[in-house]
């Protein structure tokens, strides 16, 4: 296998590395030509010593190794493993090629507003460990408008009836021209039936309600899950207030006291992580990014690099620097 790069990854870079964590490694290899030319590129090779059915324990191996096509489209949609390895500095690379220089000079260009990826992120941990009120009392509205009317009535006949506010509201059409109406992250069409939704968001209520207790209590809270969703919304925050992110990370005593379960979940840790996301999401409307990625320059990069690696063709008008 042909690397590109390999580094030490996770905890390891973050610096927020435990007596419980394992041990992390990525990379980036060039695929092979018979693999290019039959299109039959794989999207990664992993290995790890851990057990598949369980949790990685302290000490294992866990590495993941990505073709240069695959990282290049992780990286285009702004997908955290892959802006963590552009950014990581040069003491963390194990293996490392030219190729991967010139890659990480042009880390800027990934730069848009397909960051909020990383907000996505963190929300699907806020709203899976949150405890919100509004939450489940906004979706009670909703129930409550929908239990008034028979199952078999649509949305659309109950559109002025239906509650907008914080967590309920109407979010404009669907590819097909439907109009949409959201509740707690839940997107439905106008078009379903009352009684589809209602036990949807039954569910929704009851399960949200029980983890809202246990978070109270700072019960069953996956910590390392939450510390991940504070880390991701510091990093983008980073990228957009200082251009870059840098590691180990300055927030890695507070990130660490989070993953070890030090700190109450309803009191310090919630209120920090929904401050971070609204920061996160103003600087993002704020900022001056393209909207999406430059394909092409990438497509081209990729061509590029597997021209002069494979076929030693410097024919052609180089966009990546002499490797």
């Amino acid at each position: 296998m042909d690397l590109i790069v390999k580094m030490k990854f996770g905890s390891q870079l973050y610096g927020t590395s435990t007596g419980k964590s394992d041990q992390d490694f990525k990379g980036v290899f060039m695929p092979e030509k018979r693999q290019i030319l039959l299109g039959r590129i794989p999207k990664c090779r992993h290995f790890t010593t851990g057990d598949s059915s369980s949790k990685n324990k302290a000490g294992d191996i866990d590495e993941e190794i990505y073709s240069l096509h695959y990282f290049i489209q992780l990286a285009a949609e702004g997908q955290t493993v892959a802006l963590d390895m552009l950014h990581a500095p040069e003491a963390f690379w194990i293996v490392h090629t030219p190729l991967w220089r010139a890659i990480v000079a042009q880390r800027a260009r990934f730069y848009t507003k397909r960051l909020n990826t990383f907000v996505a992120y963190a929300q699907r941990q806020a709203a899976k460990y949150g405890i919100k009120g509004s939450r489940l009392h906004a979706a009670a509205k909703v129930l409550q408008v929908l239990r008034r009317h028979s199952p078999e009535k649509k949305l659309a006949d109950l559109w002025q009836e239906l509650p907008a506010g914080e967590h309920s509201e109407f979010i404009g059409l669907d590819p097909n021209g439907m109009r949409l109406y959201q509740v707690c992250g839940k997107a439905f069409q106008e078009s379903v039936r009352a009684g589809y939704v209602i036990p949807i968001l039954e569910k929704f209520y009851n399960d949200y309600g029980e983890r809202a207790r246990q978070a109270a209590a700072n019960e069953n809270i996956d910590w390392k899950a939450v510390s991940h969703a504070l880390r991701a919304a510091i990093q983008i925050r980073e990228i957009l207030t200082q251009g870059a992110i840098h590691y180990p990370l300055r927030d890695a005593p507070f990130l660490i006291q989070v993953k070890t379960g030090q700190l109450d979940y309803a009191t310090q840790v919630v209120p920090a992580l929904e401050a971070l996301m609204e920061e996160v999401k103003q600087l993002l409307d704020r900022s001056n990014l393209l909207e999406q990625v430059e394909v092409k320059f990438w497509e081209d990069f990729i061509c590029d690099a597997v021209a002069q690696h494979h076929f030693g063709d410097r024919s052609a008008e180089a966009i990546t620097p002499d490797f």
